[in-house]
């Protein structure tokens, strides 16, 4: 691994042994196993700086003029990865696709910060695993357990200064890396003990949420990175159920993230936090997107559009068209005229298929880590609700022979397996329906169509439904 820079020097057509990097140049070049795609491509900022093709070896590389520091983010479609470069270093990827994060190394000259965000975010992802289990203690001795998880980050990162020579502008954005995973890890405590542990949540010191006033939302650097963002995300949930519990006697409909007055808060509190558009068009678009595709009927559709006119979202009309779309899935509807292909290559509308109760979802080929995600709950639901239908629909049209080899690769159950066979809207509005599920009764009727794909509440609501 670490002769890897030289080889990729020598090998690479686009760079070369003779264009060694300046002063003022950063080098990024390197190689994927198992690509899903032929190129990588370099942002800042949420803007493409550029992309770059694989040679027949999988390798890319190229010399970039006039970089500022700061934060980058690497992305192979679908994956991507975050990474730090200033003006003299030579930054090379390795990494293999069928373990992203887990294989991706950093190496050359600059290479340790970029290796000090990547594992950050291996520590975070642990985090998830922490926070499931540090949810059910006190908040005072959670207090301690995130204190200690600080100090540790911050210690290793004065090691590892004491090894390099950081600039100023790195060690600034990692301690504030370091400090706002901090903060997000008490804002999912916060929203877990008010939620499962109310008797934890009544002992939530005073000064618990004094960080809040630390909180910058208009950081630039950070705009790209996912512990930022994260924190934001998870900001918004708890400060929207803090706000529905001040004016509801009954605050476990606090709780209810897909509901309109819910996402409308956070709507409203992302719009006056931040004056950075693109982050907040970020948010407002997920949002929006996230209350659209849970609607139900009309009204809601209506009440999304009307709000969005009123925080000025500069990209509405992507939500009335996604309306449009939405309209086939209202509680009600039926699916039973709906034509999708099968593995054998013919037609058949869903109500040939569908003859009890069912959960359908849709996945698509090129979010492996997702549809692998996704029917690995649907196994464990076939072991224990075996009185449900489980239909995938996959929605990349027109790529069969891709469709069916990724479930003779996966060994999906292909006699519950279908390809949509005509849509109305491009793939990516497709894709902003792959974390929701329908519930549908043997005649082919949408009885639920507000569920969340593997929410923690999904189970109850397949209790719920079988029970009606």
């Amino acid at each position: 691994m670490k002769n890897l820079y030289y080889i990729l020097c020598c090998a690479l057509i686009l760079t070369g042994c003779q264009n060694e990097p300046q002063p003022s140049t950063i080098f990024v070049g390197g190689q994927i196993n198992n690509p899903e795609t032929d190129y990588v491509v370099i942002s800042k900022e949420n803007k493409i700086i550029d992309t770059l093709f694989l040679n027949r070896d999988n390798q890319f590389g190229k010399n970039f003029q006039d970089l500022q520091a700061g934060i980058y983010t690497f992305r192979h479609p679908p994956e991507s990865q975050v990474m730090y470069m200033e003006p003299g270093d030579s930054i090379v990827i390795w990494l293999n696709t069928l373990a992203f994060d887990q294989s991706l190394n950093f190496s050359g000259e600059g290479a340790e910060k970029s290796n000090f965000l990547l594992d950050m975010f291996l520590n975070n992802q642990k985090n998830n695993d922490l926070i499931l289990t540090y949810h059910k203690i006190e908040p005072q001795k959670f207090a301690q357990v995130s204190d200690s998880i600080r100090r540790t980050r911050l210690s290793k990162l004065e090691k590892l200064k004491e090894k390099n020579e950081f600039s100023e502008d790195f060690l600034e954005i990692a301690k504030t890396v370091i400090n706002y995973e901090f903060y997000d890890l008490r804002e999912r405590y916060s929203f877990l003990i008010k939620k499962y542990y109310t008797e934890f949540a009544e002992k939530i010191p005073e000064d618990f949420h004094d960080y809040r006033d630390e909180i910058n939302f208009n950081d630039e650097r950070l705009q790209d990175y996912y512990v930022y963002t994260n924190l934001i995300d998870d900001y918004l949930r708890t400060k929207s159920i803090e706000h529905c519990a001040l004016h509801h006697e009954d605050s476990r409909r606090c709780f209810n993230l897909n509901s309109f007055s819910n996402i409308q808060k956070r709507i409203q509190l992302m719009d006056s936090l931040t004056e950075i558009s693109a982050l907040k068009n970020e948010f407002i678009s997920r949002l929006s997107t996230q209350a659209i595709t849970m609607a139900e009927n009309k009204k809601r559709i209506d009440s999304v559009i009307q709000l969005l006119e009123e925080v000025n979202y500069v990209n509405i009309d992507e939500i009335r068209n996604l309306a449009i779309i939405q309209s086939d899935y209202f509680t009600g509807n039926t699916l039973k005229d709906v034509t999708v292909l099968n593995p054998e290559g013919y037609l058949i509308k869903y109500g040939e298929v569908i003859n009890k109760p069912s959960i359908t979802y849709a996945w698509s080929i090129y979010n492996p880590a997702h549809h692998r995600w996704q029917h690995a709950i649907i196994e464990d639901l076939k072991q224990k609700y075996p009185e449900l239908d489980y239909v995938g629909v996959n929605i990349d049209l027109g790529e069969r022979n891709e469709w069916l080899r990724t479930l003779e690769t996966f060994g999906y159950d292909k006699s519950h397996e279908y390809q949509i066979a005509k849509r109305k809207a491009t793939k990516e509005t497709y894709k902003k329906y792959l974390n929701k599920v329908l519930f549908v009764d043997p005649e082919g009727t949408i009885i639920r169509g507000d569920i969340q794909f593997g929410s923690n509440e999904f189970e109850n609501e397949i209790l719920e439904f079988l029970n009606q």
